[in-house]
């Protein structure tokens, strides 16, 4: 029969609730909801999350709590990342949120944000190791070093989307100084990265990593090329955000994602000489799901050998 399991992340660009059926089979998505809250871009600019902000999400946590009660799911899991990590109101905001609506979200390291990512990428992305994965979101950039089913290095970065954003001045179009201070900004924070060892191949995921890629090929072909990551920042650094939408078919949000990620993601691929990457289409959500499903597992064992 399967189990009904949920799993939502308050991210740095979104807050988002995966519902999902997990069988021996495999997972299936039932509901899969987001709202587009930008925490990341405006904790970088204040350094907490405003009340305005903090309204838009127990907006999005009400409508959370009445899927998980509509659903009846067995398990949840909610967690928090890069945004909350950083806002100095963030226990404030956690507070909040398990007052009202009874759910308590943790705040979750980089490791084990890359953790949960690394396990999800394995649904659709197996191959060669020693393999890199970015998992590129709002606030940061996780770059880690995996094999042997665990992270052997973890880099995470302060040049997601929406931090880029806010520190270069990247609008749309955006000036061409804040273009050179955005690729200036990464080429520094990428500095983390020296030393690393060579890699076999390289995985991206995340809300950025994945609107590149639906951007790029709506046919949904997984692996990409540095050529098209080229393309994609010298089209976006000269047209409008609605130009954007209507060109990529994209949402407008995610629209203005696009340049920040096609330089982070660019970058990456040059320092570690590659000229292609895959793109998972899973994540964080999905990561914790398979988790939360294993302990019931172990759970229901040990109670069947009592």
């Amino acid at each position: 029969m399967g189990r009904l399991i949920a799993a939502a992340d308050v991210g740095s660009n979104t807050a988002h609730l995966l519902i999902g059926h997990l069988t021996n089979s495999g997972l299936k998505r039932l509901v899969n909801q987001s709202e587009w809250l930008s925490l990341g871009e405006v904790v970088s600019r204040h350094g907490e999350i405003p009340n305005d902000k903090v309204k838009e999400l127990m907006a999005t946590l009400a409508q959370f709590r009445s899927l998980l009660d509509e659903y009846k799911v067995e398990a949840s899991a909610f967690f928090a990342t890069e945004a909350m990590r950083q806002a100095e109101n963030h226990d404030e905001v956690l507070e909040e949120a398990n007052r009202r609506f009874g759910i308590a979200i943790q705040i979750i390291s980089p490791l084990r944000e890359a953790e949960l990512s690394y396990r999800s990428c394995q649904i659709d992305c197996k191959g060669d190791e020693p393999m890199l994965m970015v998992e590129a979101g709002g606030g940061s950039v996780q770059v880690a070093l995996c094999e042997n089913r665990s992270i052997q290095r973890l880099a995470s970065l302060p040049i997601g989307s929406g931090a880029l954003r806010a520190r270069s001045g990247l609008d749309q179009p955006p000036t061409g100084y804040a273009v050179e201070k955005a690729l200036e900004i990464i080429e520094i924070e990428c500095d983390e990265l020296t030393g690393y060892p060579p890699v076999k191949r390289i995985v991206a995921c995340g809300g950025v990593s994945r609107g590149l890629w639906r951007a790029l090929h709506p046919d949904g072909e997984k692996m990409m090329h540095v050529e098209e990551l080229d393309f994609l920042a010298w089209d976006c650094a000269r047209l409008d955000t609605e130009v954007i939408v209507d060109r990529y078919d994209v949402k407008i949000n995610r629209a203005r994602t696009l340049l920040a990620g096609s330089l982070v993601l660019r970058h990456i691929l040059g320092l570690f000489g590659h000229s292609e990457f895959q793109v998972s289409q899973y994540g964080v959500r999905e990561g914790a799901i398979l988790e939360l499903g294993d302990s019931l597992d172990e759970q229901w064992m040990v109670g069947k050998g009592k």
